[in-house]
């Protein structure tokens, strides 16, 4: 029983280890996702700067929260932390593509091509927000090279075509992002014709009040 004992003491000694990384790794993760929401939300926003200083400090937090995961490889691959790392790719790409800065590796990231992926369909998504912005600003032609990249980055992801269990649900944001793209699509479309109608309106405006004169 001695042995027993003992056995049980280190099993418990370890487990609480773990558990305490596993507490603080979900703490970390809540954190991390809120600055990368606060990244975008600022991006959106045109608060660049802001958003910089806001994703340096989301890939603080993330490089943290995965060093703490080293010895613990099954609470790295968990969905509360890929969730994370995926917000993080997420924020990236939405602040590359919309300021058209280069576009930030997997690698730079320190996020596995899984999350990396998942998180660009998330940002093909955001790309609609900013789509939308663009219209209600009446800059409707500054939409449609963004309308491009969210096809041509969809088209991608389509091609990476691999069980559900390896991809991480990647289908699944691969759905989403065909509807955004299409809705995209349609609103954009909508907006060149109001824009292309009024422009014929005031033009036959102006030949009549030529004539009138």
């Amino acid at each position: 029983m001695d042995q027993l004992t003992a056995i049980v003491e280190r099993a418990r000694e370890e487990l609480t280890a773990k558990n305490a990384v596993r507490d603080a790794t979900l703490q970390r993760s809540r954190e991390l996702i809120r600055y990368c929401a606060h990244a975008i939300r600022a991006t959106h926003r045109g608060e660049y700067d802001q958003a910089s200083e806001l994703l340096a400090t989301a890939r603080a937090a993330a490089a943290a929260m995965t060093a703490d995961l080293e010895a613990h490889p099954d609470l790295y691959h968990t969905g509360y932390t890929l969730d994370a790392l995926k917000e993080l790719a997420e924020a990236h790409i939405t602040f590359a593509w919309i300021t058209g800065q280069p576009l930030p590796e997997p690698e730079e990231l320190n996020v596995p091509y899984v999350a990396y992926l998942n998180g660009m369909g998330e940002a093909i998504a955001e790309l609609r927000r900013h789509v939308l912005d663009l219209i209600r600003r009446g800059e409707v032609e500054e939409g449609e090279p963004f309308l491009q990249l969210m096809d041509e980055a969809y088209s991608l992801l389509m091609t990476v075509d691999f069980p559900e269990a390896i991809t991480g649900g990647l289908r699944r944001t691969s759905d989403m992002v065909r509807g955004v793209v299409e809705r995209t699509r349609g609103d954009l479309t909508v907006a060149v014709r109001q824009e292309q109608l009024q422009e014929a309106l005031q033009a036959f405006e102006e030949q009549v009040v030529k004539r009138e004169a």
